[in-house]
C-alpha cells in the first residue's frame, strides 16, 4: 500500500504543479513563496545550528491558532528555535500578525508529500522535535521522520468517526503509519478511543487546546465598530451550501418583529460570498458584500463578510451567534465548526444537531447556558427574537470557566511537551 501510495503521488506530482500554478493565478497561493510546496531550491532554509530546532505543522487557521500560546510559553526561554508549516495563505498571514513580534520562528509552507521532497527537506532542516497537529498525516513524511529517529508527536489529535471507519479498511497500513508517533495527545476522549484501536502508542487525553488559543483583535474600521454598536444585527459565521437559505429565511422571520434587522453572514468559504448574494436577491433582500477595508451600509438587510481571519471583530459587538457546519445530515460524520472563539466573545451560540467534531466542547458550552442546539429556523429565530429584544451586548462571568480550563489544557500540555524535550535531552 505505501509503494502504491508513492507511486501515485510521483505520478500525479506533474499535475500538482500545474494545480499549484493554476491557484496562483487564481490568487488562492502567495504568489512570492508557492514554490515552497513543490521545489526543493525553494526550501530556504535559515536554521540556527545552535540551537535546538522544534517544528509544527499545522495546516491552516484553526490548528495555527491553537498551537500559538504553546509555542510562545516553548519560546521564553529563548533555547529553541521553532519552524512552522503550514498550507494555506491565511495562515502565513496570521503568523506574520501574531507572532512576528516573537525571535526565533520560522514560517515555511508545507511541502508535497512525495519522497525525495521529503528527504531533503529533512536532511536540511534537521528538526530534532516534530508535532503535526490535528489530523495531519502524510505517509513519507511519517516513515521517513521514523527512519532518522526523531521524535514525533501527533499534538491534538482529532480522528472522525469517518476517517477511523477508513483507517479499519487497511489496518496493517493503519498501524504502521500510527505506531510512527511516539506520543499521541488527543482531542477528545473520543478521538483517543480511535487512536488507539487504530494501535497508536502512548495515547492520551489532556483536552483540546484549541480551549487555549487566544483572541486577537484585527484593527476594524472605528466606523464599522460604531454602526454594530448602533444596529440590532446577529452573526451567523462558518456557513456551508445548504445553510444560507436557511440563515435568510431565519432572517425573514425575526424581520416580522424586528423591522430593522440585520444578518451578517461570514461563509466557511469566501468564494461562495456572489451565490449567498444570488439567494438573497430571490428574496429581494438588499444585500452587501463587505471585502476588506469597505464599510457597513446600516441600510443593507443582509452584510456577507468576504474576507477571512475577521471573524473575531464581529463577535467582539455580537450578542447572538449562529455556528454552521451543524445543520446537515450529509456531513454529519465530519460536522461541526469551533465554537470557542464565539464563547470567548460571549455570545450566546446556537448549532444545528451535527457537531461531531465539537462533540465534547459543545457538551461543556451547552452545560454552562453558553450555547443551545436547534434543529430549524423557526427555533432560531425565537430563540433570536428573545435575545434581540435587548440587543446590547453583556459579559458573562461563565466564560472564565472556559478560559480557565484552556489555561489548564495549556499548562498541562507544556509539562507533557517538556518531559518529551527534557528526555530527547537526555539521550544527547
Amino acid at each position: 500500500m505505501t509503494l502504491i501510495y508513492r507511486y501515485l503521488i510521483n505520478i500525479l506530482f506533474p499535475i500538482i504543479i500545474i494545480l499549484i500554478f493554476v491557484r496562483v493565478w487564481f490568487k488562492k497561493e502567495d504568489k512570492d513563496r508557492f514554490k515552497e510546496k513543490i521545489f526543493i531550491s525553494s526550501f530556504n532554509i535559515t536554521k540556527n545550528k545552535d540551537k535546538k530546532l522544534i517544528w509544527f505543522h499545522a495546516a491552516s487557521i484553526g490548528e495555527l491558532k491553537s498551537i500559538i500560546p504553546l509555542i510562545k510559553k516553548l519560546n521564553t526561554n529563548n533555547k529553541f528555535e521553532f519552524l512552522i508549516t503550514s498550507v494555506t495563505t491565511s495562515s502565513a498571514k496570521l503568523i506574520v500578525e501574531q507572532l512576528s513580534n516573537e525571535k526565533n520562528i520560522i514560517h515555511r509552507f508545507f511541502p508535497i508529500d512525495k519522497q525525495n521532497i521529503v528527504i531533503k527537506f529533512l536532511e536540511g532542516w534537521s528538526p530534532d522535535l516534530i508535532l503535526f497537529v490535528d489530523s495531519e498525516i502524510w505517509p513519507n513524511f511519517l516513515f521517513e521522520i521514523k527512519k532518522r529517529n526523531i521524535p514525533l508527536i501527533l499534538l491534538n489529535g482529532r480522528i472522525t468517526k469517518k476517517t477511523f471507519l477508513r483507517w479499519r479498511l487497511i489496518p496493517n497500513v493503519a498501524k504502521k503509519i500510527f505506531q510512527t508517533f511516539d506520543l499521541c495527545l488527543a482531542s477528545s476522549n473520543k478521538s483517543k478511543n480511535y487512536l488507539e484501536q487504530l494501535n497508536a502508542k502512548k495515547v492520551k487525553h489532556i483536552g483540546n487546546l484549541k480551549l487555549s488559543a487566544e483572541i486577537n483583535l484585527n484593527k476594524q474600521f472605528t466606523e464599522n465598530k460604531n454602526i454594530l454598536k448602533n444596529i440590532r444585527f446577529w452573526c451567523a459565521i462558518s456557513t456551508h451550501p445548504g445553510e444560507d437559505l436557511f440563515c435568510i429565511k431565519t432572517h425573514l422571520n425575526i424581520k416580522k418583529i424586528h423591522n430593522n434587522i440585520v444578518t451578517i453572514i461570514i461563509p466557511r468559504h469566501i468564494d461562495r460570498s456572489h451565490n449567498i448574494k444570488l439567494i438573497c436577491n430571490k428574496f429581494n433582500l438588499k444585500t452587501q458584500i463587505l471585502s476588506d477595508h469597505e464599510s457597513i451600509n446600516p441600510e443593507n438587510e443582509i452584510i456577507i463578510v468576504n474576507s477571512y481571519g475577521v471573524i473575531s471583530d464581529y463577535l467582539e459587538s455580537c450578542k447572538s451567534v449562529f455556528i454552521g457546519k451543524s445543520m446537515l445530515k450529509k456531513l454529519k460524520h465530519v460536522s461541526g465548526q469551533d465554537p470557542i472563539e464565539a464563547a470567548k466573545h460571549s455570545c450566546k451560540i446556537y448549532h444545528g444537531p451535527f457537531i461531531s467534531n465539537f462533540e465534547e466542547i459543545y457538551e461543556l458550552l451547552n452545560k454552562l447556558k453558553i450555547s443551545k442546539i436547534i434543529r430549524n429556523e423557526m427555533e432560531l429565530s425565537d430563540c433570536l427574537i428573545k435575545d434581540l429584544n435587548n440587543f446590547n451586548k453583556t459579559y458573562d462571568n461563565k466564560i472564565s470557566v472556559v478560559d480557565s480550563l484552556g489555561k489548564k489544557i495549556l499548562e498541562e500540555t507544556y509539562n507533557e511537551l517538556s518531559l518529551s524535550i527534557k528526555n530527547e535531552n537526555s539521550k544527547t
